[in-house]
C-alpha cells in the first residue's frame, strides 16, 4: 500500500497523538486529554508557517513530524526550518519511511526559502541520534532547555 505526506488534519490528531506516546519518553509526558491537543493544534493552524504533517497509508497515521520556518538574522539573515516532533510507527521503522519523511520536510523547508533545518533530540535517544547523523545531520551545538511553569 502507497504512503502519501501530508498537511494532518484535525482529525488526525489523535493518531499522532498514539505516535508521540509510543516510547519511553513519551509514554510518561503525553496525557492522551485530546482537547489540550486539539487547542495547540488549532493555535499551529493559526500560526503562519508552523504546520503538522502526517504521513498516511489508507487510513492511518504511520509518521508525523511537525516544521516550522523561523527567520533570523544570524547566518546572513537566513531563513531556518525547525523539525520537532518526528515520530515514525515502531512497525514502520528500518524501512526507509524515516528517510522519506526527512526528505519531505526538507523540500518543504527547501521551497519556503530556508537555508538550513534544524532539530533537537533526546539525548537518551541514541537510536535517533544514528538515523539523523546517517542522515546528514551534524550534532553541531549544545542545547539548553528549561521548564517555564
Amino acid at each position: 500500500m502507497k504512503t502519501e505526506f501530508r498537511e494532518a488534519q484535525r482529525e488526525d490528531v489523535p493518531q499522532v497523538v498514539t505516535l508521540l506516546a509510543d516510547d519511553a519518553l513519551g509514554r510518561g509526558r503525553e496525557t492522551g486529554d485530546m482537547a489540550g491537543y486539539l487547542a495547540a493544534f488549532d493555535a499551529m493552524q493559526a500560526e503562519p508557517g508552523n504546520r503538522l504533517y502526517v504521513a498516511v497509508t489508507g487510513e492511518r497515521v504511520v509518521a508525523c513530524y511537525q516544521l516550522a520556518f523561523i527567520q533570523g538574522l544570524s547566518l546572513a539573515a537566513a531563513r531556518r526550518a525547525q523539525i520537532e516532533g518526528v515520530r515514525v510507527a515502531a512497525e514502520m521503522r528500518g524501512q526507509g519511511l524515516g528517510r522519506r519523511l526527512l526528505a519531505d520536510a526538507e523540500a518543504r523547508a527547501r521551497a519556503a526559502g530556508c537555508a538550513l533545518m534544524q532539530l533537537t533530540s533526546n539525548a537518551t535517544r541514541a537510536d535517533a541520534r544514528r538515523f539523523y547523523e546517517a542522515a546528514g545531520y551534524a550534532a553541531s551545538h549544545v542545547g539548553f532547555k528549561k521548564p517555564l511553569n
